[in-house]
């Protein structure tokens, strides 16, 4: 059975509320906003959360957890992937061309995930020591690269 073959079952659609037209319909003048107040302005009502000025819940609850403003994030990089990369040297602007690191990642860390078998010159801020073995072992380079965004934007 589909959407399109339920049928209509009788009394289960209902005339829309035709507010504003005259005091035969029943909501006419106010149209059904009762009298002033907060409920009958335009744009009125009260936020997600409100409860009539009760102690709301969610202040009522304990703060958990902590956001560190000073968090630097960053956008992991196995081997493996840049094994499938063209060129002998691999930045940021060829992972990004690639599509292994979005555009607005500024720091990108390289783990050892995966085999790399070329010789390639990989210039990131971190990597992993295991990174770094299976990179050198295969004739590549590793250039670290500082984790500040004063010198990233120069």
């Amino acid at each position: 059975m589909k959407l399109h073959n339920l049928p209509k079952i009788e009394g289960s659609t209902h005339r829309r509320k035709r507010l504003g037209c005259g005091p035969g319909s029943g909501h006419g003048k106010t149209s059904g906003r009762g009298h002033k107040g907060m409920k009958a302005r335009s744009g009125g009502g009260v936020r997600p959360g409100f409860e009539g000025g009760q102690m709301p819940l969610y202040r009522k609850l304990p703060q958990r957890g902590f956001r560190n403003v000073n968090r630097v994030e960053f956008a992991v990089v196995n081997v493996g992937q840049l094994q499938k990369l063209d060129g002998d040297t691999i930045g940021r602007d060829e992972m990004v061309r690639a599509g292994i690191v979005r555009a607005n990642q500024l720091f990108i860390k390289v783990l050892g995930e995966g085999e790399i078998t070329k010789p390639i010159t990989v210039s990131a801020q971190k990597f992993s020591a295991s990174a770094k073995s299976k990179i050198e072992a295969a004739g590549g380079k590793v250039e670290v690269l500082s984790c500040t965004v004063e010198e990233l934007a120069k």
